[in-house]
């Protein structure tokens, strides 16, 4: 059996930038990767099929067209595999999730089939998010997300993300949205610690917060619960949400200050960031 970790994606600003003739609108964000997601794995079977397991799995259960399933037939319209997606993450809630397992299916896939061959292009096609989940490292995302470039050097810190249990739709999130567009943040090479990240962070924002409390007021309590949290250097949602992020000087200091999120529909996370080992597919 193959497997492959795929982490949840969290925006760390997101400003939209402008507006493309089709409709889609141009984004500028900084995405890193924290060390919580979900897990694709694959065994060799006769036919291609997917099993969806975790505490999230019931949301998907009756997805016929799941985008882990598009992934595999858009590497290889013929192969086959028993694949099982370990659903950790909640649905739809703007951290990555349905992007990150298409990711994760390309890269086990790849491996299972023998087939190691630039995957970009493929994951361009299934969605925006998926390329910079393919890579699974902290990057600079710009176009409609799907262009790259390397993410200033960035220092340890701590991350609580906390999801309040709704779901809010991107597409209404953006219509909701009323403000003017917003320039490209302006960062340096890199910061050296987490206080000199979040006075960087704190000259920016997320464009997309204020609609989406709009449409959902409870996010509004999230982040007023994690600014309230002892040691919380800064409180944001991630992507079109619902789930909202806190940083902290540690892991350490998030696991800590996580002990008081007690809210039981509130599903949360606490440490630090993804580190790939070499073995890892």
């Amino acid at each position: 059996m193959l497997q492959s970790f795929a982490p949840a994606k969290v925006n760390l600003h997101l400003h939209v930038i402008g507006k493309r003739a089709d409709g889609y609108h141009l984004l500028d964000s900084l995405a890193v990767f924290p060390n919580v997601g979900d897990m694709i794995s694959v065994e060799p079977a006769d036919t291609l099929s997917l099993i969806i397991t975790g505490r999230f799995g019931k949301t998907l259960a009756a997805e016929t067209d799941n985008l882990v399933l598009r992934a595999a037939r858009a590497l290889s319209p013929t192969g086959t595999g028993a694949i099982t997606l370990e659903k950790n993450l909640p649905v739809a809630s703007g951290i990555g999730g349905g992007s990150a397992d298409a990711a994760a299916a390309l890269r086990v896939l790849s491996h299972h089939w023998g087939l190691y061959r630039p995957l970009h292009g493929i994951a361009t096609a299934l969605g925006a998010d998926v390329p910079v989940c393919l890579a699974r490292s902290s990057a600079r995302m710009s176009g409609i997300g799907d262009i790259l470039t390397p993410a200033p050097k960035l220092p340890n810190f701590g991350i609580i993300l906390v999801n309040p249990g709704v779901h809010v739709a991107t597409p209404a999130v953006f219509r909701a949205r009323a403000a003017a567009f917003t320039p490209p943040a302006a960062f340096p090479a890199g910061w050296s610690t987490p206080e000199a990240l979040v006075e960087a962070l704190s000259h920016t924002s997320n464009d997309l917060e204020p609609p989406a409390i709009s449409l959902a007021p409870v996010i509004g309590d999230v982040l007023a619960h994690l600014k309230s949290l002892p040691g919380c250097r800064l409180a944001r949602m991630s992507g079109s949400g619902a789930t909202c992020f806190a940083i902290f000087a540690t892991p350490a200091a998030a696991t800590t200050a996580a002990t008081n999120i007690c809210q039981p529909n509130w599903w949360h996370w606490a440490g630090g960031l993804y580190e790939p080992a070499p073995t890892d597919i």
